[in-house]
Order: C-alpha cells, then sequence, then structure tokens
C-alpha cells in the first residue's frame, strides 16, 4: 500500500493529472445520459419516484466499476502497476494546487479580473465583483476543502479498501458534484448520491480535520472546529475548513454570492484576513498533510 500510494504520488508530482481524455471526464458524459433519461421531468414522476430513481442511477455507475477495478488489479506486478495509475488519476493534488497558483499569481500581481476568471474554474459562486480579500477567502477555502475531497479522501479509501474503494469514492463525488444540488432538477433526484457522499466522506474529513490540526496551530484548529463547524450546512466540508482556517491563523466563511443572491455563511478560523499569500499557506498545509497520510500508510503497511 504504501508503495502503490507514494509511486502515484510521485506521478502526480512529475505529470499532474491527465490533460486531455481524463477517465472522470468521460464518466461524466455517461452520467449525463443516464440522468437524463431517469430524471426526465416531462413526465412528472414524484418525488418518490425521482429519489428511487436516483438510487438506481447511482448502483448502475458504481457497482460495476467495484467489480471492473477488482477484476483488473490482480495480486500480482500488472495488478499493481494498475492500481497505481488508478491511485494517480484519483489524487488531484498538483492539479488542485495549480489551481490555486492560477489564481495567486495575478491576484498577488493586482490583475483581479484574471484571478476572478482563474477562481470561477473552482468555484460555484459568483465572482465578478469580487474583492482581492474575497477571492483570497474563496480560493483558500477551496483549497482545504478539497484537500479534503480530491486528496485525503481518496488516500483514505485506497487504504481501507484498495483500488476499487478509491474508484468508487472518485465516482460517488463526481456524481455528488454534478446531481448533489438542491435545485427543482435534483433535490430528489440527487438525493441519495448526496446521502453517500456525506457518508463516504464523514470519516475522511474528521481525519483531514485531524491532520490539518497537527500541521498546523492544534490550538486554534480544534477550538475551531468544536465550535464553528456545526453550524455549518455541510456535516463534512465545515469540519475540514473550520480545522483548516484554524490551522492557518485565518478568517474564512462568511457572506459570498451564489446566482445572483448573497448566502450568508458562518464564519470559520480566526485571526487575520485572508490574503494572497493565504493561498500558498494553505497549499503549504496540503503539503505537510499530504507527508503525514504517507507516513501512516507506511506504519499501516508494516503492521498488517
Amino acid at each position: 500500500m504504501f508503495i502503490i500510494l507514494s509511486c502515484a504520488l510521485l506521478l502526480d508530482f512529475l505529470f499532474s493529472e491527465p490533460k486531455k481524455y481524463h477517465p472522470l471526464v468521460g464518466f461524466g458524459h455517461l452520467a449525463d445520459q443516464l440522468e437524463l433519461r431517469l430524471n426526465d421531468h416531462q413526465i412528472h414522476h414524484s418525488n418518490e419516484q425521482l429519489r428511487v430513481n436516483g438510487f438506481i442511477a447511482v448502483l448502475i455507475c458504481l457497482i460495476p466499476a467495484w467489480f471492473l477495478t477488482d477484476f483488473i488489479t490482480p495480486d500480482n506486478i500488472f495488478g499493481y502497476a494498475i492500481e497505481i495509475i488508478i491511485v494517480f488519476i484519483a489524487i488531484g493534488l498538483s492539479s488542485l494546487k495549480q489551481h490555486a497558483m492560477n489564481i495567486f499569481n495575478p491576484l498577488q500581481a493586482g490583475q483581479l479580473d484574471e484571478a476572478r476568471q482563474s477562481l470561477s474554474i473552482i468555484v460555484s459562486r459568483d465572482t465578478q465583483d469580487m474583492d482581492a480579500e474575497d477571492i483570497a477567502r474563496a480560493a483558500t477555502e477551496s483549497v482545504l476543502e478539497n484537500g479534503n475531497d480530491a486528496v485525503f479522501a481518496a488516500i483514505f479509501w485506497f487504504m481501507v479498501a484498495g483500488a476499487p474503494g478509491v474508484v468508487v469514492y472518485r465516482l460517488a463525488n463526481t456524481l455528488d458534484a454534478m446531481w448533489g444540488y438542491k435545485n427543482e432538477r435534483f433535490l430528489a433526484f440527487g438525493y441519495f448520491v448526496a446521502k453517500l457522499d456525506d457518508l463516504l466522506n464523514y470519516i475522511p474529513a474528521r481525519l483531514t480535520a485531524v491532520v490539518y490540526a497537527l500541521m498546523g496551530n492544534w490550538h486554534h484548529a480544534t477550538r475551531c472546529w468544536s465550535k464553528q463547524a456545526p453550524f455549518w450546512e455541510s456535516p463534512n466540508a465545515g469540519v475540514v475548513m473550520a480545522a483548516g482556517a484554524g490551522a492557518l491563523g485565518v478568517h474564512l466563511g462568511g457572506s459570498d454570492p451564489y446566482h445572483g443572491e448573497i448566502k450568508e455563511r458562518p464564519g470559520l478560523g480566526c485571526g487575520k484576513p485572508a490574503e494572497p499569500q493565504t493561498i500558498i499557506e494553505a497549499c503549504q498545509l496540503l503539503n505537510r498533510s499530504t507527508i503525514l497520510w504517507v507516513i501512516a500508510a507506511g506504519i499501516i503497511s508494516l503492521l498488517f
């Protein structure tokens, strides 16, 4: 496990994620077609039926993926090589940090329009009127939250269930990003996948929060986690971002524009307001946390 994870992270460091023909992109196209067939509002399905359809859609996407991954990763050198490639594709550490730098560089140079454009790629909130502090705050939140979603939760499920576990986790996370919206179209259809994503992230999010605390300011991180996370809408994102913000000693959260409306969110963290350097500090926290996760994988490999 330790060797596979280390090799996958080395590939991620050397090559980042595939720029073309990424498997998750192809999976997304298939999921779109499936959703169009099973979530057809013109038929006027009841909410109960749409929930059932959403449950069926998730099973169609995930169960074959589990068995196929298990089949192509036998317990031999060939299987280990495939596992390395799978974990490499599943972990988005370098890509996440590159997106962060694409925001930091123009922001540091005072080029706010370019920074807003780069930020809009990785967040769902409206960015066109954000000032420098808003941009830095949103980018830092994205780094901290996606540190769990795109990196540490994937590592956790690889450690727990091998290649099939990490594949099912990343596919479920992708489906949640596509179907997990609380709007008229997806509220019922995406109900199951949203709950599944919350479940799959429950333990990893809290382990990520602990690691953020260990790699930053423990006292502030644990205090912000206990005091602020319960008020956050997401049961997992609040834990991760509150601990991360406390570990960095920065204020995050607060009001932000989403789809033309201002959404009031609880405050997170403590200390200084966000600034461009905060983005770099969040990436550095990610690096230190990754090292600790790899060390933990090494220890577990020795013990079991």
